[in-house]
């Protein structure tokens, strides 16, 4: 029964996790779809300006998230706090200036960003993936390092990606996209699940003369 109610409350933990990180997502895409059904032309609410206030609907849902989980008294995950600090400076010059290229590029930063943290830890021999990662999963070090490595390649490739689709699509498709590129991260996610269980280790597995990697 114990192990029943654990199951139980680690799947709601992942399921309120999920809709902790789609939910700004959703708002964004609601607010904007909303914001079209206006007239054009200028004023505070008009369908010129939906991706202004979808942008800093997401700012607001995005900072909610953090709030609801240091108040729950559960870890914010790193690259978290950097994507919200990064969609909060870049939302905030793209609404003040009026610019929408600052709100186009946001993503591109963020996951170059991700994989620049990676690859810059692997250069000097830290594994940041298995940091964020070691207390979920027991793995040993050439997974880690494989997971890190196709994890920043898969962070470059959605940089690309972003480029790709502002530049040469609608502002319409590009901000609809959003829910497009959770569910691409999720499915990839879920094809290194495989590789994950094949390489999961117990912890009495592991060396007792291992000394934990320092911090």
């Amino acid at each position: 029964m114990t192990d029943t109610k654990s199951g139980a409350a680690t799947a709601a933990d992942k399921a309120g996790s999920l809709w902790g990180e789609l939910g700004p997502a959703i708002a964004f895409v609601v607010i904007y779809n909303a914001m079209l059904r206006l007239p054009a032309g200028d004023g505070l609410f008009t369908r010129d300006t939906a991706l202004y206030w979808a942008t800093g609907v997401l700012m607001v849902a995005t900072g909610a998230v953090i709030v609801l989980k240091l108040l729950r008294g559960e870890k914010v995950p790193p690259f978290l706090l950097i994507s919200s600090a990064v969609i909060g400076a870049f939302g905030a010059i793209g609404i003040i200036w009026q610019s929408k290229t600052f709100l186009f590029v946001k993503p591109t930063i963020v996951n170059l960003l991700y994989a620049g943290v990676i690859f810059g830890g692997l250069a000097v021999g830290r594994n940041i993936w298995k940091m964020l990662f070691r207390s979920v999963f027991s793995l040993p070090d050439f997974a880690w390092k494989t997971l890190a490595i196709r994890w920043g390649l898969f962070f470059i490739g959605m940089a690309l990606w972003n480029e790709f689709l502002w530049r040469n699509f609608s502002e319409a498709t590009w901000a609809n996209w959003k829910l497009g590129n959770f569910v691409i991260v999720l499915a990839f996610g879920l094809l290194n699940t495989p590789y994950t269980l094949k390489h999961l280790q117990n912890a009495e597995d592991e060396p007792a003369d291992k000394p934990a990697p320092a911090e």
